[in-house]
């Protein structure tokens, strides 16, 4: 039977991988709308680059920094502050959500519906991957912050270890043992 420590942190390698994923589809479109091939119809041929892509790219990265510092916490016994707390994750999530959450509003009002050139360019297809992952990975973030809201209200632990043992003697702070 999982637990819900196993679930949330499989939802968080699931993240993990649609921002892994995220990331290189978005360093391919600014690879290449900054390095476009003379008489590319896009932009007259001049180089630029999309916003969007670039807090994208932001976005997917501090998700890859993010998820693996969760996941160590709530496998670990240690405490680590404000940063290992459930209110601690939940600040985090929200900045990821609020993040992912606008990458993917964006980036779907620009490249919402590209039907009519994924056949015949590589470069719609990949703006279509890039709009799925990004609402496929706000989907687990909304999940995993409904998730552990939940866990810390019912366990009224919001300033207590994200890692869900909260017997003080058995924790340890840094290095030492509490």
């Amino acid at each position: 039977m999982a637990t819900i420590n196993g679930i949330r942190s499989f939802l968080y390698v699931l993240l993990w991988l649609f921002a892994a994923v995220l990331l290189g589809l978005s360093a391919q479109r600014l690879h290449y709308t900054t390095h476009l091939p003379l008489g590319d119809p896009l932009n007259q041929g001049r180089n630029f680059y999309d916003p969007i892509i670039a807090e994208l790219v932001a976005a997917s990265a501090l998700t890859l920094l993010w998820v693996p510092f969760v996941i160590h916490v709530i496998h670990r016994n240690q405490d680590y502050g404000y940063a290992g707390t459930f209110a601690g994750e939940l600040v985090g999530q929200f900045i990821l959500f609020v993040m992912w959450l606008v990458g993917a509003a964006i980036a779907t009002t620009t490249w919402g519906d590209l039907a009519w050139c994924r056949s015949a360019y590589q470069q719609c297809r990949i703006l279509t991957a890039l709009v799925a992952f990004a609402w496929m990975g706000f989907i687990v973030l909304f999940t995993l912050t409904i998730i552990s809201f939940l866990l810390a209200v019912s366990n009224e632990a919001f300033g207590k270890p994200l890692h869900g043992r909260y017997d003080p003697r058995s924790s340890a702070y840094g290095s030492r043992r509490v």
